[in-house]
Parts: C-alpha cells; structure tokens; sequence
C-alpha cells in the first residue's frame, strides 16, 4: 500500500466522518444554543430555557438508541446529567445548578477512564475493540495484539489522556460557570466539549500511528529473530 493510500481519505469516507459529526452538531451544539436563545428572547427565565434546551441532547441519545438498538455508557450519564440537572434547577430555581450538574457526566467519564487502568483492560481499547465488533476478524486481530508490551502502553497512554482531558475540560466548565453569566456558560459549555475533543481526537490520530509504525518495526525484527510472538497475559 502506497503512502499516498494511507494518507488520503476517499471522498466517501469523508462524506462518512462529516454525516457522523452532523447529529453531534444538530443535536448537542447549535441545536441547544438556538434553542436556548430561542426561548430567552421569547421571555423564558434563564433557568426554564436551560432546562428546555436539554431535550435536543437527550432526543439525540434517544435517536441513536434506536438506530443503534443499545444505550452506550457515555449516553447514560449525559442522560442522568440532563435530568438531574432539570430536577435540580427546577427545584432551586438555579441556573448555575443546572449549568454545574452538566458538568457531572464529563467529570464520570473522565474517573472511569483512569480508574480502567486498573482493570484488565483500559477503557479506551474496550471501546475501540467494540467499535470493530469484537467478533469480526478485525476485532479478533486487533485483541491478539494485546500480547504486545507496546500496544499495552499504547493504550494505557491514551487512556490517560483522555480522562485527564475529560477531568480538566468539567473543572474549566465549572469555574466558567462560577465566575461568568449564564449565557457565556451555557455557550461555553456546548461548544468546549467538541473543540477538547477536536484536540485530543487530533493527538490521538498522531500518536496512533506513530505506534503502528514502531510496531511495525518491532515485528519485523522478531521475524527476523525468528521469535514466536508472546504469550498473551492475563
């Protein structure tokens, strides 16, 4: 395979990614801010256009639950984030309170990312093997590669990564959300988590296949040793 190929996305493949992101965008960005907005100038308290606002995020898990006929992990808490948050604010008459409670989601994932490192598997190869179908030949190629020192590493790095990029993005949430208006935080806290997830996303593709070449290199030289591969830990 030429480097041009490995380096070159098809024009479908592109059409693809842009078609994944529009219900991310539709659904979890503009859709709540227009909202928001939307019922602020129709002279909805700030409190009941937050809530209100909500219901695009939780109709867009709602969507992919059918069209994926399951409810991920991550839906899960952005689901009790959205409802929590609704109940809370609803309650105390809060803005701020609601804002904070969807903060709580980030802040879970970004706990369960590190404390996977203690498990037998870190979170973020749990999730690419389920993206591949861990029955597939892919999948089941992608799973032989645990036995690899490297890969293990791999995998542990970049599960650091996102669960520390998760951690930081709920606390920077927070102290926005403190210490400016409802309306900034409202925006802030639609639009930060793409770009966080932009960059880390972005990091991620790099470093992914630095490690594929050095993998790469590796398996040749224990070829060329004419060592077995080794054994598969537990």
């Amino acid at each position: 395979m030429s480097a041009e190929k490995c380096e070159v996305s098809p024009p479908a493949a592109d059409r693809g990614r842009l078609q994944s992101l529009a219900p991310l965008v539709a659904f979890d960005v503009v859709g709540p801010l227009v909202a928001y907005y939307s019922l602020l100038a129709a002279g909805l308290s700030a409190v009941t256009a937050l809530i209100l606002s909500g219901v695009l995020p939780a109709f867009g898990i709602a969507l992919n639950l059918v069209r994926r006929r399951r409810l991920d992990a991550i839906g899960v808490l952005v689901l009790i984030g959205i409802v929590v948050g609704s109940v809370l604010g609803a309650l105390s008459g809060s803005a701020r309170l609601v804002l904070i409670d969807g903060t709580v989601p980030t802040a879970v994932f970004g706990l369960v990312c590190l404390g996977s490192l203690w498990s037998a598997r870190p979170l973020m190869f749990r999730f690419a093997l389920e993206s591949m179908g861990s029955d597939t030949p892919k999948g089941r190629a992608f799973a032989d590669r645990w036995r690899y020192a490297g890969f293990r590493h791999s995998f542990r790095v970049t599960t650091v990564v996102w669960g520390s990029a998760f951690i930081a993005e709920a606390g920077a949430q927070v102290l926005i959300i403190e210490t400016s208006s409802a309306d900034a935080a409202k925006t802030t806290s639609n639009v930060m988590p793409l770009i966080v997830a932009a960059i880390v996303i972005a990091w991620n593709v790099a470093y992914a296949k630095r490690g594929q070449r050095q993998g790469a290199m590796e398996d040749e030289k224990r070829r060329a040793r004419g060592e077995p591969p080794p054994p598969m830990p537990s």
